[in-house]
């Protein structure tokens, strides 16, 4: 992102709201919550592809040039659908309860629902970019719930990353298996499937897995990597925190 477009992004998320008119006719002026909810109904529906500047201004019934007086570019705008989509409370918010393994699990699955509901998420979240209140927020308690650990600032910011993106990576699993906010077959299924012929006819080869999809079948577990996985990695923050608590610091 350029300079001039980092520095319009930070104004529009951090500043007061503009207080431009449209350039003609008796329409009242837009606010940046009305833009940005319009462009995540867009990306909601088709995808983040769908969202041009003309498309919003075609759906809020004004000219293109009438939106530029409000968001500068499509960057900006996604930054506005970021911010507005992510189902993030603020820093002020009352603090979660429970310990901290309670907190960082409670906000994974807050943030693995958040990319259920806005698949799009997953995309516009990535790479170098301005991150708005509520974003910055939601980051804010997670590292919150990671005061009196012991842990090293970079520590504690290392495992916040690594909790999102183990919650990133199964959202990922679920958008390309086709698995939306209504529910539907989780990749593990839909993979137990798939391979179900396969294994019929060359599962010799292939003994552990057959014996694993066998248990899956008989017991039960498919599509519960999310929280086995989020088990583990609190597990593993476990046995540091205990050592840090305890003054020791490998």
């Amino acid at each position: 992102m350029a300079d001039e477009q980092w520095g319009a992004a930070v104004r529009l998320l951090w500043g007061p709201e503009p207080s431009a008119k449209p350039a003609r006719g008796p329409k009242r002026g837009l606010t940046l919550e009305a833009i940005a909810r319009t462009g995540i109904g867009i990306a909601d529906a088709e995808g983040l592809g769908a969202v041009s500047m003309q498309r919003v201004a075609g759906e809020l019934g004004v000219t293109k040039m009438a939106l530029y007086r409000y968001v500068p570019g499509k960057a900006e705008l996604v930054a506005l659908m970021v911010e507005g989509a992510l189902p993030v409370p603020d820093a002020s918010a009352e603090p979660l309860e429970g310990g901290w393994r309670e907190q960082l699990g409670v906000w994974a699955r807050e943030l693995y629902a958040g990319f259920r509901r806005h698949p799009w998420l997953l995309e516009a979240t990535v790479g170098v970019r301005v991150m708005g209140p509520r974003e910055l927020g939601w980051m804010e308690r997670a590292l919150s719930a990671l005061d009196g650990c012991g842990l090293s600032g970079a520590e504690a910011m290392d495992a916040v990353v690594l909790v999102a993106g183990h919650v990133r990576g199964i959202a990922e699993q679920g958008r390309a298996a086709g698995v939306t906010p209504d529910g539907g077959a989780g990749p593990d299924a839909q993979l137990a499937v798939m391979l179900g012929e396969v294994m019929r006819v060359r599962g010799e080869e292939f003994p552990a897995l057959g014996a694993a999809m066998a248990s899956v079948a008989e017991h039960g577990g498919h599509d519960e990597a999310l929280e086995f996985g989020l088990d583990r990695i609190l597990d593993g923050l476990g046995l540091l925190v205990a050592r840090r608590v305890s003054g020791g610091r490998s």
